[in-house]
């Protein structure tokens, strides 16, 4: 099969579809091209590996999210159970079903629109398919309702692969996050979808709740109720929140899974560790903030922004999809931060800014997407005045260094 592929590929050189073929053919196997000239660097961390190690991460929240569909979806039809017990309740052929049927269909969508689209673009430019999307592909249903319209979603990724990467080259040159980049568009060009007029779970009718209510709330259902002032509805445990037994998007709702795959991440060294630990101390801190404002009495109680200020400020981060915003979309080597310094300062306004949002927006209180977004535009503004600020402390140094020769040249003078 290997060696049938090479004899194809050689009657594919020199046309119009090589980049087709070359895709599939590297996708199976490893390309059987050299370099012919000029010196290049071996290395094990080429763009592919470093798309398969992020989508390993995902694995676990993708099949978490699968399971947790449909344990929603039989939630709120038949109420959550007193006594719960994963094996029992959670990990069940049913919810698998569920889920599967549910978020099966927006993968394949999300992939095949999009490399559909890479394609094209590869033939029409006559460069190779790029492996850039591999991850974009996994993220995107993982960041949006369950019961998203698949035509809606294919709308939708179109706009993110063409307007998003490629119309700025493709792979490595865009400056917003592909997924993220679909997200707005989802979330601007169908509001109703999503900003919370319903329960995000598969088969919900009439905005279904824990307490098998009508009352349509947001889809991340534990920020609805606070930006209704019910933080008393909320019956979701500590636990709950952080396992992730909480509705919500599909990839978003357990923080404890999220957690593992951002240490995978740093172990293997494909995202940066500064981004994510800065993002951390900047939501906290904005948490903070409008917890000292609650406790001092500067708001009331009858305010709209009262209890998504009341919250703990530090569960803004097992809820919604901060979490998640932080680990995997946050960290994009392309549309983040270069410098180390600049790293810090990217991931901590991007915290401060997803809570920020989510307090003065209780009509979506969420906000992490837009954060993201905001940064990826302000980090290569980031990263210049780092780096201009290494340049003046380097010309300091420089000229006391003149100096201090002179005055050294000058003294030996005299004592000759």
């Amino acid at each position: 099969m290997k060696q049938k592929l090479h004899e194809i590929k050689e009657s594919f050189r020199g046309s119009k579809w090589a980049p087709a073929f070359n895709a599939i053919h590297t996708f199976l196997y490893t390309p059987n091209e050299v370099t012919h000239s000029g010196t290049h660097v071996k290395a094990v961390d080429d763009l592919k590996r470093t798309m398969n190690t992020v989508i390993q991460a995902l694995i676990p929240v993708l099949l978490f999210g699968i399971f947790n569909a449909g344990y929603q979806h039989y939630s709120a039809i038949e109420g959550f159970p007193d006594n719960f017990s994963v094996l029992e309740h959670f990990i069940t052929w049913r919810n698998f079903v569920v889920g599967l049927t549910t978020v099966l269909p927006l993968l394949v969508v999300s992939y095949g629109v999009g490399l559909a689209i890479e394609f094209v673009f590869a033939v029409i430019k006559g460069h190779e398919v790029e492996e850039g999307y591999l991850v974009t592909g996994i993220l995107v249903p993982l960041i949006v309702p369950v019961d998203t319209p698949l035509w809606m979603l294919a709308i939708a990724v179109a706009f993110g692969v063409v307007i998003g990467k490629e119309v700025f080259g493709g792979t490595g040159m865009n400056i917003l996050n592909p997924a993220l980049t679909i997200r707005a568009f989802l979330f601007f060009a169908y509001p109703t979808w999503m900003s919370g007029d319903k329960v995000w779970v598969h088969g919900a009718v009439d905005g279904l709740t824990k307490a098998n209510s009508t009352d349509a709330i947001s889809g991340e259902t534990i920020l609805g109720y606070l930006a209704q002032n019910r933080a008393e509805d909320y019956a979701y445990s500590i636990s709950d929140m952080f396992l992730g037994f909480i509705p919500g998007s599909v990839g978003e709702t357990s923080a404890l899974l999220i957690l593992f795959g951002g240490l995978y991440l740093i172990f293997t060294k494909i995202a940066s560790w500064r981004i994510m630990l800065s993002a951390v101390l900047g939501a906290l801190a904005m948490g903070l903030i409008f917890n000292a404002v609650v406790d001092f009495g500067w708001i009331g109680t009858y305010s709209k922004f009262y209890s998504l200020m009341a919250f703990d400020f530090w569960k803004h981060l097992i809820v919604g999809g901060l979490a998640f915003g932080i680990v995997y979309m946050a960290t994009d080597p392309v549309t983040g931060s270069q410098t180390n310094k600049g790293k810090w300062f990217y991931g901590f306004f991007i915290g401060f800014i997803s809570v920020m949002i989510r307090v003065f927006n209780p009509g979506y209180p969420e906000g992490v997407f837009l954060a993201i977004l905001l940064m990826n535009v302000f980090a290569p503004t980031i990263d210049h005045y780092v780096v201009q600020a290494n340049v003046k402390r380097r010309k300091k140094r420089a000229e006391k260094a003149v100096i201090y020769t002179e005055e050294t040249a000058s003294l030996e003078t005299q004592s000759a």
